[in-house]
Parts: structure tokens; sequence; C-alpha cells
């Protein structure tokens, strides 16, 4: 029961500071947007998936490495959970200072290939550089998340964000001329700037308050790596193939007929606008499944089968409830957020497009944190290569023919199948025991009613949702009724037979 209000009490916590963290960088793409135009955002977009790629091999995934082998050393008796960290430290700097000197040396051949831009050779070579500094922080936050002490990694998630973003918006004020290698610049200068100032945060912290264990480690540092490549891998494997498609899509949209600029401008709204707007309601999964993973974790190094079954039960019936919800309101107000959010049209109909296919996507950030959690590492990555293989064929294929519509049939596509695949995996793994309807059909009927209630009651008092006051309370509204409607599913709920 500790544990249970434990994990309430974080989640809570964790939704709070990542609806903070999205609000913000929301607030800060549009503020790029205005200032620097879409094009830019477009580019940054491109920059922040290339540095994604990047940070993922040279710190070998270590948050989620350190996590979950920590997580597992706490679950045995008399383990070692600081000698694990050291090993993730010393993995990290291997591959870090090998995967900097690399990339420093090919920078203007990468410049080349990713970006098609020679100007861009300057920024690599500072980012090559600061590499150690991302896989040292990364090290330290898996290993306080691990700790179930995520109000430390959180706080200084907080301080890298203020702190990239002030640099960010100062250098963005103090530009000029915004060349593709000077708004490259500026998010490199941001990353670096608040890496660094979350790892002296974070070290600080680890001194003050780690209690160092003396017993001995259950894994030696050869059986880590055995265990941690397989995790550093299908992480690289799924940052690499969503590198490759992004940088696919301003191609394909120039095969569509569409300028460079109309490309990198499209590609920035859907990448800074229209995706955020899909996932910020996701917070509450995000927060979670951090600590899922751990959570997961533990329970499957004491073998606790009936503590997996019970987390898969709830959780995967509790994100389809909220992320039905959710898709509805996409669909009924995505164009209003689009305006609103300063995508134009495009945004506006992208959302509401892409917004059926919301359950899916809330459902792979659960049911990936599981899968990872009982190390089926393996499963995890040649699901994420049949998931991109789809969406990179079908962006290939049906972009330069649809234009933008070629994305959302890749996301469909890739969502449904991939996250079909996890679900069955977690049913034939765990065997929870869900209802359908009770998970799926009811919070249909229920999204469906309380939308038409919400909205007769609006027409009654002739009320437009024309404003972002009014569209606020109008969801707002919708929302408790909603929930009154399947709090009072779950309350009538057939409870199960005791044994005898």
């Amino acid at each position: 029961m500790l544990v249970k209000n434990k994990i309430i009490r974080d989640t809570i916590f964790l939704t709070f500071i990542q609806l903070l963290l999205d609000s913000s960088a929301l607030l800060l793409n549009i503020f790029i947007t205005h200032r620097l135009g879409t094009s830019a955002i477009g580019i940054l977009s491109l920059t922040g998936s290339f540095m994604l790629l990047i940070g993922m091999v040279s710190n070998g995934n270590a948050f989620l490495c350190i996590s979950r082998l920590v997580s597992e050393e706490y679950g045995k008796k008399n383990g070692n959970p600081s000698r694990i960290l050291l090993y993730g430290i010393i993995m990290c700097a291997f591959l870090s200072i090998m995967c900097g000197i690399i990339i420093y040396i090919f920078s203007e051949k990468i410049s080349m290939g990713f970006f098609k831009n020679n100007a861009m050779c300057k920024p690599i070579r500072l980012l090559a550089l600061a590499l150690p500094i991302g896989a040292f922080s990364a090290c330290f936050k898996g290993f306080f998340n691990a700790g179930r002490t995520v109000k430390i990694t959180a706080f200084a998630d907080i301080i890298e964000f203020a702190v990239k973003a002030a640099v960010i918006c100062i250098s963005t004020l103090a530009i000029k001329v915004p060349t593709d290698a000077a708004v490259c610049n500026i998010m490199v200068s941001g990353i670096i700037v608040g890496n660094l100032t979350s790892l002296i945060t974070l070290f600080i912290l680890f001194l003050k308050k780690y209690k160092f264990h003396k017993g001995s480690p259950s894994i030696s540092m050869k059986k880590y790596i055995s265990l941690a490549v397989p995790i550093m891998a299908g992480g690289c494997l799924t940052s690499f193939l969503s590198s490759a498609n992004d940088a696919l899509i301003p191609i394909t949209l120039r095969q569509f007929g569409s300028s460079v600029k109309e490309s990198l401008s499209q590609f920035g709204v859907f990448e800074a606008i229209v995706i955020p707007t899909l996932f910020f309601p996701s917070v509450v999964m995000c927060s979670l499944s951090g600590i899922v993973i751990s959570e997961t974790a533990r329970a499957s190094a004491n073998n606790l089968v009936n503590r997996i079954k019970s987390i898969a039960e709830n959780l995967i019936e509790k994100t389809l409830i909220f992320s039905i919800l959710t898709s509805f309101v996409l669909m009924r107000f995505g164009n209003e957020i689009g305006r609103l959010l300063d995508g134009g049209q495009l945004a506006g109909n992208m959302i509401t497009i892409i917004a059926p296919v919301v359950p899916f996507i809330y459902l792979e950030i659960i049911l990936e944190a599981m899968i990872k959690g009982m190390g089926m590492q393996a499963f995890s990555s040649l699901n994420y290569l049949a998931e991109y293989i789809i969406r990179i064929s079908i962006v290939l294929i049906f972009v330069p023919i649809m234009g933008f519509y070629g994305i959302v049939l890749s996301y469909y596509a890739s969502n449904i199948i991939g996250n079909s695949s996890r679900l069955i995996k977690i049913f034939r793994t765990v065997k929870p025991d869900l209802k359908f309807r009770r998970a799926f059909l009811f919070p249909l009927i229920y999204a469906f009613l309380t939308m038409q209630g919400t909205e007769f009651m609006f027409r009654l008092f002739k009320i437009n949702c024309c404003n972002i006051a009014a569209l606020s309370v109008y969801i707002i509204i919708w929302s408790m009724l909603y929930i009154i409607m399947t709090s009072g599913c779950n309350l009538i709920k057939p409870k199960p037979l005791a044994n005898n």
C-alpha cells in the first residue's frame, strides 16, 4: 500500500512538472516561430532529431539502462546500486568520448549528409566536444529514478530546461540573420549549457543525499555491458530510424512539389505545433513511464507475477479511458487549437485528422515501459524496427504523391500495427484480466454522450468556442461529465469472487 501511494504521489508530482515543461516548450516553439519563421523551426527540429540520435549513441541509452539495472539491484538482497551506477558512468565515458572523436573527425561529411549544408560543421563539432556532459547527466537521472527519488530528477529537468530556454531566447533575440548555421548554433548552445547545469546540480545532490552501499554487486562490469548492450542497441535503433524518418519528410515534400523553404516550413509546423499538441495531454503517461520501468523491473527481479499483472490491468484500462476522451477533444477542437497556436489551417487539419490514432500513441508509452521493465528488449527493438520500416516506406511512397496526407497515413499504419503488436505481447506474457467493454466500449460511448451534453449546454446559453476562455470552459465541463460517467461505471463493476 505504501508503494502504491508513493507511485500515485510521484505520478501526480511528475505530471505537474511535465505539464509545466511541455507548456513551456510549446510556448518556446511559438516564440521562435514568431521571431524566426516556420522554416527556422524546421531546421531546429532536424537539429533536435540529429542531437537525439547522437546523444542516444554516445550515452548508450544510459537513463533506461541504469534505471532498469539499478532497480533490479535494489530488488535484490544486499545489492550495491552505487556500483551499478559506476559501471554505467565508465561505459558512458568510453562511448561518449569515442563518439565525440568520430563526429568531430567526420563533421563535414555529417553536415552535408544529414543537413545538406556544409555550414553546420561548426555546431556539430561543438556538440561532439560536449557529449560526455549529456551522458553523465543521463546516468545520474537514471540512478535517481531507480531509487524512487523522482523529485530530484524533476528538479534537474526544470533547471535544465530553464537554462536552455533562456539561452535560446536570448540568442534568438540577438540574431540578425537567421541562417541555417546560426539557428543550429542556437539549439546546440542551449542544449550544452542546459546539460552542464543539470549535471552539476545532480552531482551536488548525489554527494549530499546518497549513502554509498558496501555490499557486493549482483553483477560484474562484464555482465553489466552484456545486459546494457541490447538496451543501448534498441534505443539507438529507434533514434536512428526516427531521425531518418524526420530527414526524409522535407525531401519527400519537395518531391511533391514544395520548395525547400516551404518543405522546411511545413515540417516545422508539424514538429513544433502538431506533434506537441497530440502528445501534450500524455504528460500523465510520460510521467508514469519512468516509474513503471522501475517498478516492473523490481517486480520482475523478485518474480512477482501478480504484481506485474495488476500493473498491466490498471495502466492499460486507465490509459484507454483517458486517451479516448483526449482523442475526442482533439477531433472536436483541432482546428481551433491549430489556429490558437499559430499553426494555421495546416496544423488544425493535421491535429483533427491524426486525433483518432491517439489511443494507440498513448498506449505505446505505457506498454513500452512495461516491456522494457520486464527485460524484453529484443521484442521492443524488433517491433520498433517493423514499425519504422512501415512508417518510412509509406513516407517514401505516399508523401511524394499525397503531400502531408502521406505523413498522416504513415502515422496511422505504424502506430496501429506497432501498438497492436505490443498489446498482444503483453496479453500473452502477463495475461491481464482486462474487460473490453469497461476499458474501451463504454468510454467511447461516454465520450460521445458527454460531448453532446456539453454542446447542448453551450447552444442553450448561446456560447461560441471562439476564444481560449470559452474553449477551456467547454473542455473542463466535458471532462468532468466524462469522469463522472466513467467513475460510475467503475464503481458498479462486479467484484471478483473470494477464494475459498
